[in-house]
């Protein structure tokens, strides 16, 4: 049997749930990308669900509340996901995060996994050539270094490794465009996951080395799920934007938080809003909220970064493999 990641966290329990009605049918139905929209029908569709699990008394009521508060708002401009863990506190919560997006940057994070895994597979580190093209894709982004290692690694390598790690519902395009890849909130969230804990899809010096990337990336590109962090925790970051036309913008922020005490991934995934700041603005709005809540006062809030203004275009995330 190929090893696979559980879908719960390691140290994570039910004890206490609460579930927040937000959004409107006609919202998610008129917003809906081609690859996840539902069949219209007379029928009223189900509205989607805040829902927060957690062994702390109180947490998950509160994050339920402050979590609604921002995406019923997003809502009407677009759609939006959220994944959150907290081993800490054995918390979860979800907001339709088995809805499916074009990844843009964010499969870059899975093409540094894959690449891992392959290492691992053949009992050896990086080469210098691949540590070099991994470093440019994830702290700066880079796309050309995406291309060449999505070309080295090739698609079924890239399957292969999903299915390793559980991502059932993570689709590569089959036209080779990897930012076109189809991800969604919970499956990215099962990637933070594993990236922090031990596992058989990648042993700890494999992990450590995904750990230190993540952590790394350049000052401009740290907006998004950090936004609020405590000042002790080590964040581990990867964001992505793409403009599509007709349909708006898809902008993402995955992250991990880790050391000092903090265990805890987070995923904000969002779509067809008119533009990248309005997209970053929900996406931290809902990171400063969750810090918050689980954070409390213990620890102070990260002091805001200067960063360089927010880019009008998109990543380049629309370059095909070469090898349709």
């Amino acid at each position: 049997m190929s090893p696979h990641i559980s879908t719960r966290p390691r140290g994570l329990r039910r004890t206490s749930t609460v579930s927040v009605l937000v959004g409107t049918a006609a919202a998610i139905v008129a917003t809906a990308s081609p690859a996840s929209a539902m069949p219209v029908t007379g029928a009223e569709q189900p509205r989607p669900q805040v829902s927060c699990t957690s062994a702390k008394t109180g947490l998950a009521t509160q994050l339920g509340k402050d979590i609604k508060a921002v995406v019923e708002d997003a809502a009407l401009k677009g759609r939006v996901s959220v994944a959150l863990y907290d081993r800490t506190t054995g918390t979860r919560c979800a907001f339709n995060a088995d809805q499916q997006y074009d990844s843009a940057s964010a499969v870059k994070v899975i093409v540094l996994g894959t690449l891992l895994r392959q290492a691992q597979d053949e009992h050896r580190d990086l080469t210098a050539s691949e540590r070099t093209l991994a470093t440019n894709m994830i702290t700066t982004s880079d796309n050309d270094a995406t291309t060449t290692l999505w070309k080295q690694l090739g698609l079924a390598r890239i399957s292969g490794f999903l299915h390793l790690a559980g991502m059932e519902h993570t689709s590569p395009d089959p036209d080779g465009y990897w930012g076109l890849t189809q991800i969604n909130a919970s499956d990215q969230l099962r990637l933070m996951a594993l990236l922090t804990s031990a596992n058989s899809v990648l042993d700890d010096g494999h992990r450590a080395c995904a750990l230190d990337l993540l952590n790394r990336v350049i000052p401009s590109q740290r907006w998004g799920v950090p936004a609020g962090a405590p000042s002790d925790a080590t964040v581990h970051v990867k964001n992505g934007w793409l403009q599509r036309t007709g349909g708006g913008w898809r902008v993402h922020s995955v992250g991990a938080f880790t050391g000092q005490g903090h265990d805890y991934g987070l995923v904000v995934l969002s779509a067809d809003n008119t533009d990248m700041p309005a997209s970053v603005a929900v996406i931290e709005n809902i990171a400063r909220k969750v810090h918050t809540d689980l954070n409390g006062s213990v620890s102070g809030p990260r002091k805001a970064q200067r960063r360089q203004a927010l880019p009008s275009t998109s990543d380049g995330s629309l370059v095909p493999d070469g090898n349709r």
